[in-house]
């Protein structure tokens, strides 16, 4: 049985789910198993809160997480009926979220099916008592839905007897007609009454007295066509009418015709007889309400749940966690419901959802926590922290953190940086949330840690990429000098169309620059733009924007310049070219030199071949345009 245990302060935290080794009394009602007894020594952790992510919960999260965005973006200026109205259908939402979880459990035959049904069974009550807030008449009939949706227990034994040759005939037939009565489903008893009659014509005047009551009992009005006053005085004359008939003896002959006549009556005692068809007390409460208050006003009910516990259980029991919970909200106690909740119930997606719904129906506004949170924010949170410890759901919290003012940017930044990013696809994902939310260290952090793993495994092109994206000048410096080195050893460049359409990027360092230049000299050689890429080169030179480890293999990139037929370096650019070269030959140590191979050495005194006789050429050519 999954559990919520209480932390040492005044907050609700889920720790963990148990499995006791308990005797256990299941009570008929559909809603839960009351365990009597545990045995301390027996107690299981099973795990850290994972049953809540099955797939069919996974549903209940994603359309409730609709729902609640939906909520926060409605239109606030909405005033009087109109914003009630528009919290109605809110809660209604909900439910139905609820209900469609729960037939899908019913088919899986899922454990969660019983903790559903007592969530939908106290959302509902609330939405009655607080977000519709409904006043004396209509009251009584919103219970009364609430009653005939919940209880269930019963709908196997009318279905068959509805479902038998002669219903009238059938053992179970007085206590369909009973719960019918019971749950103010007047038309359908009337309707097998009649079956009754019609097979008894000696008693059909009686049968007709007790049709005709039940067909004239006075009901509230949803569409206050009718005042609290005329309603109660309808009720009174019909009510002193029943009591007329039953002390006359009219049912004397018919002892299920006058026990349902004094159910009618309201007799406390006459109820009570049908307790098992009744199954609950909060049953009992409202079918007492229907024959002896039907008026009854939101602040009376505390008085009549109470009693009618007492009565229905009897000192036989004593109150479960469910009990407990609709009668604080019958007493309104709304925090004491939410705590209540927080406790007996297996996640924070309940809590989190209605407390939310109650604070914007301007309930909870003036209770704030210690910590400086409301209840509302501190609920969803817990209910948001939940989600980003599963794989996917996470990016539902990150909205619920959205709409919490005080700490919610806090609490996302710190669930963010957890996040294990397995894939490119998932750090993306991840990344843009936060560039989203103008979240710049989150996004640095990201993507470093990307850029990192891409350079382990050895795929420059995406380590770069994410290296630009964290403006990390020291990191892609170090694998701008990655694609040197492997440029050097291979001869030819790699992920080509990243470093071709760097553009302002290439900006962030030096080496990078270096870089994006570089790749734009052999492009400018490629299409034969031999005289833009001299200059290139040479720029990348003597603007020292070139590292000197570099400068051999970029005077080797001009040796194919200083060979064409066309003479491409002029005087001024060969001697800064011949330069280089010393300044290159001479940095270097006299061990450096002896350990230098020979093709180095080769290479010099080509270079130097090369740049005299180029060096010749331009001579010539210049001396020849002058003298022309």
């Amino acid at each position: 049985t999954p559990l919520q245990r209480m932390s040492p302060s005044t907050t609700w935290r889920l720790i963990y789910l148990q499995v006791f080794e308990a005797r256990k009394e299941i009570r008929e009602t559909g809603y839960y198993t009351a365990i009597k007894s545990v045995n301390p020594s027996r107690v299981f952790v099973v795990r850290k809160d994972q049953d809540i992510y099955i797939q069919t919960l996974r549903k209940l999260f994603n359309e409730s997480h609709g729902i609640f965005i939906g909520l926060q973006r409605s239109e606030e200026e909405l005033a009087g009926k109109s914003r009630k109205a528009q919290l109605v259908q809110v809660s209604k939402n909900y439910r139905s979220v609820i209900r469609a979880c729960m037939e899908d459990m019913h088919q899986a035959a899922s454990k969660f099916v019983s903790i559903l049904s007592a969530m939908e069974l106290i959302w509902n009550l609330c939405e009655i008592l607080f977000v519709e807030a409904a006043a004396a008449g209509p009251l009584l009939l919103r219970l009364l839905d609430w009653v005939r949706l919940h209880v269930c227990d019963v709908d196997n034994m009318v279905r068959e007897v509805l479902s038998s040759e002669n219903p009238s005939k059938h053992e179970l037939f007085w206590n369909v007609v009973d719960v019918f009565v019971l749950q103010g489903r007047m038309d359908e008893a009337r309707h097998l009454l009649a079956k009754e009659a019609s097979a008894n014509p000696t008693s059909v005047n009686m049968y007709k007295t007790l049709d005709d009551l039940m067909k004239k009992m006075p009901v509230p009005s949803l569409g206050n066509t009718q005042t609290l006053t005329e309603m109660e005085l309808k009720w009174q004359h019909w009510h002193e009418e029943c009591q007329r008939y039953l002390q006359d003896g009219t049912f004397a002959s018919n002892s299920h015709m006058e026990s349902i006549c004094k159910i009618l009556l309201g007799d406390e005692d006459a109820i009570l007889e049908k307790k098992e068809l009744l199954a609950t007390w909060y049953q009992f409460l409202v079918t007492r309400l229907l024959y002896s208050h039907p008026t009854v006003k939101p602040m009376e009910l505390r008085f009549y749940a109470q009693s009618s516990m007492d009565l229905f259980l009897g000192g036989e029991s004593s109150p479960e966690p469910l009990d407990t919970i609709l009668m604080a909200a019958f007493e309104f106690e709304m925090h004491q419901v939410i705590k209540e909740c927080s406790i007996a119930l297996s996640n924070w997606w309940f809590v989190a959802h209605l407390t939310d719904l109650l604070d914007h129906c301007k309930l909870l506004q003036s209770h704030n926590l210690y910590f400086g949170s409301n209840m509302r924010e501190f609920l969803l949170l817990e209910y948001a922290s939940g989600l980003f410890s599963h794989h996917s759901l996470w990016q539902l919290g990150v909205d619920y953190f959205d709409h919490c003012p005080e700490y919610g940017r806090v609490y996302l930044e710190l669930h963010i940086e957890r996040i294990p990013l397995n894939t490119e696809q998932k750090a993306l994902k991840v990344l843009r949330i936060c560039e989203q939310r103008q979240m710049h260290e989150q996004v640095r952090s990201i993507c470093k840690i990307m850029a990192m793993k891409a350079l382990r495994n050895n795929r420059l092109g995406s380590a770069l990429s994410w290296s630009i994206r964290a403006k990390d000048a020291a990191f892609a410096t170090l694998i701008s000098d990655r694609f040197l080195k492997d440029y050097c050893e291979r001869g030819c460049f790699s992920d080509l169309d990243l470093i071709d359409n760097l553009g302002p990027s290439m900006l962030l360092s030096d080496r990078l620059t270096f870089l994006g230049k570089y790749r734009e000299f052999h492009r400018l050689y490629g299409e034969k733009r031999f005289s833009e890429a001299a200059k290139l080169l040479l720029m990348l030179m003597t603007a020292h924007i070139a590292p000197c480890s570099f400068w051999m293999t970029l005077l080797t990139d001009a040796l194919p310049l200083l060979e064409q037929k066309e003479v491409i370096f002029s005087a001024e650019q060969t001697y800064e070219l011949m330069r280089c070269l010393e300044d290159l030959t001479a940095g270097k140590s006299d061990k450096q030199k002896f350990q230098d191979d020979d093709v180095e050495t080769m290479k010099v005194e080509m270079l130097r071949l090369a740049l005299a006789r180029n060096l010749a050429r331009v001579i010539v050519k210049e001396g020849t345009l002058e003298g022309s």
